[in-house]
This record gives structure tokens, C-alpha cells and sequence, in this order.
């Protein structure tokens, strides 16, 4: 899509990303390999989808000045063409819609694997899950979703939508047409380059005839033999997460940044115990307990919730000392949702993936979540003096947004989001604060091709209900985004408790 000039149509998303509309999917894989090559100033992440180029960037300046620059970009529309290498999959073709598939393109079962088989397929864009790589046909024709997806697709099953192949990393749920099964690992954490397809690559599906099973990751431990034991998680509460500064740039791989859900909560934490900023932290809802397995510095942020130490009152954001068999309590939030505790040295444990051992609830990278019992090991040393210091909490009436990329969607425009309270539901995670309120109606029935999101993305599915997203959103998705928090309010969405109340106000 272009403007009358002919130059693309941009659109602001938040405060720090801009959105690029381009005709097909050609010109997007060119302008992801252009911008992959010669970043734009300021440019953090670069996402490629079905029609769109995601620009994401590290301030509101470098957002703004991205505009101008993008705006006059011409790349080679051979650019995204160029595949580094030839990627080989091997599938057993026992997919449950194998018939479903030879009926909608008029064909028998060995037609739909002659055709995925011998046609040239090309990783096009990362999305939905780290691993998933949305791979393109030349020529193949189109499949449509299932009308209702799947709860359950296991891992390793290869399936078709629209002009798309793919592998499945992981058990998921999903709505693709299921032809077949692989054995082929398309990520591996353990890897440099963890996924296997990566966009430009070219693709070959080879007919393998034994059947396949893809067995489950081994269970991971916490910490290091090299790092000192210093707490045990005597109790978990409701939900308790390793996360630290995340693992942003990657979302071509489809790996969103992740970490801590609250920042500025957990920087505050990290900052009063003397740790460098970005080392990671606990991520509790529910209340926890930690006894000391050796004399160690803690300090609580985040949510208003009662701190103890063997039952004395204590502050937020107050270092303080444990001694050897000293517990540290921190009950049910009283005000807002999450609270974080950073350790002196920051918490140390295996699972780390690109750089980050930040739990990533939707794609299940980093560690697993804490349980009861878990041990806990720190890093030897810290940065600086310890100091007090002020809890950050700032649980929101009101959340700025920026409208679009797509609120001309819908019928109101952006009033829609606007013009209403919204109410938190219980069905919320760290993947999104699902809200509910009068239905948003939609004027535009097309169906979207996928497009990158960030945090803070309002996206409204068909049933009217919007879904704001938090720091573990799938980095692709196919609902239209209403309009998107500023970065500057995003920790503050984090502390949206269930039942809790907001308002959305258009930010100038």
C-alpha cells in the first residue's frame, strides 16, 4: 500500500515503533533484508510479516526521525530473494486435514504432498512462537484456516494457512491445516543461531516414511554448581518467575523481549541491593516466602503488600539483611499485582536463552516457573553500595495510547477504546490484560494478514473484547491493534489486577 506520492504508508505504533504498509510480501522480505543490513538510527528490531515491516527503536526520537527516513526507502525488490542456504525438513505426511486440504484444492492426498514437496518454499517472517518461521510458496495455492483452531497442536507438526508452511516448535494451540508430522528440530535454544529457518532461507520439505515422535525438553535446574546456595522459595504463592532485562532484537526468530513485566519495579529492586542494572530478579504474584540459606541482601518492590522479616514489619525498597535461617515474607498485593525481590549478586540459574534468563510464559523460554522448595543461588558479587529507596508502584486509572496502526477499522475510530471504562479479567497473564466493557465494532470485516506488535498493543479479536498486550505477546498477529500504550505507561499496565478498573486517554 502507498500514498498518493507513491512513497509508503506509515503508522505510528505507541511512542517508540513505526509501521510500514507495503503491496506484498516481495517488497516486505526486501525491506527486512535492507533494514537487517542498514538499520535505521536508533533501531532496535526489525519484524517482517505477510505485508508490513515492524520498526522498533529505542526512544520517541529515534521513532520520529524513523518516520522521515522510512518514508523516502526504496530497497531492491530482489533484496529479500537472496537465500543464505537451503534448509532441509523431513515430514512423515499423517496429518489429521490431510483430506480436508486434497478436497479444498481439488486434489487427492498424494497431490497435496506431491505439491508441498516439490514447490520452493522460502522462510519469509518469524511469528506466534520462537521457531515458527512463516515459509512462502512460489506459485502454491491458498489453504484456509480451520474455522475453529485447535486447543492442542503438538510439537512437530507441519501445517499450511493462506500461502504458508510451517513447523511447529512446541505443543501450541492453532488453527492451521495439519498435513504432517516432523522430526526436524526448527529451534534449539542450546544452538547460537537457535532457529532453523531463518528469513531468505529456501525450504525443502522432504517425504520421510517412518513415523516420528518429538520428545519433550529435559527438565531444567536452577543455578550453577559454581554459584553459592543462598535462598530457598519456602513458598511460591500463586506465581513466582525468574526475569530480568529480557532479550530484545530477535523478533525475526519470533522471540519477543520478555522480562521483568513491571521494569521500572524491578530496576528500583535491583538498584537498592547495589546489583547492575538488568540483573535478574523474582517476579512473584500471590505473595512468597525465602528463607536464607546464608547471610544475604533482599530488597521487595513493585506491589503494596506487607514485608517481613521473621514477622517484623519492613519496608518496600529498604535493603534488607538476612542472616543464615532468616525468612523474608511478602504477602497478597494490597495495591496493584506483581512484586519483585532482587538478591545482592542477582539470581543466578540455568535455562538461559539469547542472552536472558527471563521467563517467557507464552513460548515457555527461560527457566520453568518457581515451585515450593526450589534453591536459589546468587552471583558472587554486586555493583554498588546498598541504599533506600522509593517503590515505583503506580497502579493506572488512565493508560496514554497512541492510536492505530488500524483503528480505521473500526466503527468509532479510536473512541471506541476511549469513550469507556474497562474492566481487568481474571483471564490475564503476562501475555496480555484481557479487558471486557461494551463490544468494539468493527467496520472493516477483511481479514488481516499477520503484522508485528509490541508491548502495549490494544488488539480487538472478533469478539469485541480487547486484549492489551504485555512484555510476552506473540511478536506477530492477525487481529487488528486499536491503538497502543506508550512505553511510558506499560509498567503500569503490568500492576492491572483482575477486577481492577481503567480508562484509555488519546496521548498527544
Amino acid at each position: 500500500m502507498s500514498a498518493p506520492d507513491g512513497h509508503p504508508v506509515i503508522h505510528r505504533v505507541g511512542t517508540r515503533a513505526v509501521l510500514v504498509d507495503l503491496p506484498d510480501l516481495d517488497t516486505a522480505m526486501a525491506w527486512h533484508a535492507h533494514l537487517t543490513a542498514t538499520p535505521v538510527d536508533g533501531q532496535r528490531d526489525v519484524v517482517a510479516a505477510a505485508r508490513t515491516v515492524l520498526v522498533v527503536c529505542d526512544s520517541p526520537a529515534a521513532a520520529t526521525a524513523a518516520l522521515a527516513q522510512l518514508g523516502t526507502l526504496h530497497p531492491s525488490p530482489t533484496a529479500g530473494h537472496d537465500a543464505r542456504r537451503t534448509v532441509t525438513v523431513d515430514v512423515v505426511y499423517d496429518g489429521p486435514d490431510l483430506e480436508t486440504v486434497a478436497d479444498q484444492l481439488g486434489t487427492t492426498v498424494d497431490g497435496v504432498i506431491e505439491h508441498h514437496t516439490s514447490s520452493t518454499w522460502t522462510g519469509a517472517f518469524g511469528g506466534f512462537a520462537p521457531g515458527f518461521t512463516y515459509c512462502v510458496g512460489d506459485g502454491v495455492p491458498s489453504v484456509p484456516r480451520r474455522d475453529s483452531p485447535r486447543t492442542g497442536v503438538p510439537s512437530g507438526a507441519v501445517g499450511l494457512a493462506g500461502e504458508f508452511s510451517a513447523v511447529y516448535p512446541r505443543s501450541s494451540p492453532g488453527g492451521w491445516q495439519l498435513i504432517g508430522t516432523s522430526a526436524t528440530p526448527v529451534w534449539d535454544a542450546s544452538e547460537q543461531e537457535p532457529a532453523l529457518i531463518r528469513p531468505g532461507d529456501r525450504v525443502v520439505y522432504r517425504q520421510v516414511r517412518q513415523r516420528v515422535e518429538v520428545c519433550p525438553p529435559a527438565p531444567r535446574n536452577h543455578g550453577g554448581p559454581e554459584d553459592p546456595v543462598a535462598l530457598t522459595l519456602t513458598h511460591a504463592g500463586l506465581l513466582t518467575l525468574v526475569e530480568d532485562a529480557g532479550r530484545p532484537g530477535h523478533g525475526a526468530l519470533g522471540v519477543t523481549t520478555s522480562g521483568a513485566a513491571d521494569m521500572t519495579s524491578a530496576q528500583v529492586a535491583n538498584d537498592v541491593v547495589g546489583n547492575r542494572p538488568g540483573e535478574a530478579v523474582l517476579e512473584n504474584i500471590g505473595g512468597l516466602s525465602l528463607t536464607a540459606v546464608q547471610d544475604v541482601v533482599v530488597a521487595v518492590t513493585g506491589a503494596e503488600a506487607a514485608v517481613t522479616v521473621d514477622g517484623r514489619p519492613r519496608s518496600l525498597a529498604t535493603a534488607l539483611l538476612l542472616t543464615a535461617g532468616s525468612t523474608v515474607g511478602v504477602g497478597e498485593a494490597q495495591a496493584g499485582l506483581r512484586s519483585y525481590v532482587a538478591v545482592r549478586g542477582g539470581v543466578r540459574c540455568d535455562g538461559e536463552v539469547l542472552g536472558s534468563v527471563s521467563t517467557d510464559v507464552l513460548s515457555g523460554l527461560g527457566p520453568d516457573p518457581l515451585s515450593d522448595g526450589a534453591v536459589l543461588r546468587v552471583g558472587g558479587r554486586a555493583h554498588g553500595p546498598t541504599r533506600t529507596g522509593t517503590n515505583p508502584l503506580r497502579v493506572p486509572d488512565v493508560l496514554r495510547v497512541v492510536p492505530g496502526p488500524r483503528d480505521d477499522w473500526f466503527t468509532d475510530g479510536v473512541a471506541a477504546l476511549t469513550g469507556q471504562e474497562w474492566t481487568v479479567s481474571t483471564s490475564s497473564n503476562r501475555v496480555g490484560v484481557r479487558l471486557s466493557g461494551a463490544a468494539v465494532d468493527r467496520s472493516d470485516d477483511r481479514e488481516l494478514p499477520s503484522e508485528g506488535m509490541v508491548a502495549g498493543s490494544v488488539q480487538v479479536p472478533p469478539d469485541g473484547q480487547p486484549v492489551l498486550f504485555l512484555r510476552d505477546h506473540a511478536v506477530t498477529g492477525g487481529y487488528p491493534v486499536i491503538a497502543t500504550v506508550i512505553a511510558d505507561d506499560l509498567d503500569a499496565a503490568a500492576q492491572l489486577a483482575p477486577g481492577a478498573t481503567v480508562r484509555f486517554e488519546e496521548y498527544p
